[in-house]
């Protein structure tokens, strides 16, 4: 079992910045691939960002791509998502996952418990 635990949102004007941190359990994080995903009031979850086990690799939502930055840091078992420049719809709860699975890197398996991120304008 993975536990996920997230923290560093809050309240931010349009065009600022909010770095969120998912802190995970365990000594096999790197064994995992990690995402970042936030659901507005009214709308499903969404991707945002992912990135691969060894964090060379990284994909992120159209809507985000050259505001947001993931990464990782597998000797402190964390994962980051930098928000910059962010947008009134932006506002979400955003929520960190981890998959392990060889055959779909679509597919998560555990979520942290969420973390609300508002941009006021």
């Amino acid at each position: 079992q993975v536990q996920l635990v997230e923290s560093g949102g809050g309240l931010v004007q349009a065009g600022g910045s909010l770095r969120l941190s998912c802190a995970a359990s365990g000594r096999t994080f790197s064994t995992y691939y990690m995402g970042w995903f936030r659901q507005a009031p009214g709308k499903e979850r969404e991707f945002v960002a992912h990135i691969s086990r060894s964090g060379g690799s990284t994909a992120y939502a159209d809507s985000v791509k050259g505001r947001f930055t993931i990464s990782r840091d597998n000797a402190k078992n964390t994962v980051y998502l930098q928000m910059n420049s962010l947008k009134p719809e932006d506002t979400a709860v955003y929520y960190c996952a981890a998959g392990s699975s060889y055959l779909n890197f679509n597919e998560y398996d555990y979520w942290g418990q969420g973390t609300q991120v508002t941009v006021s304008s």
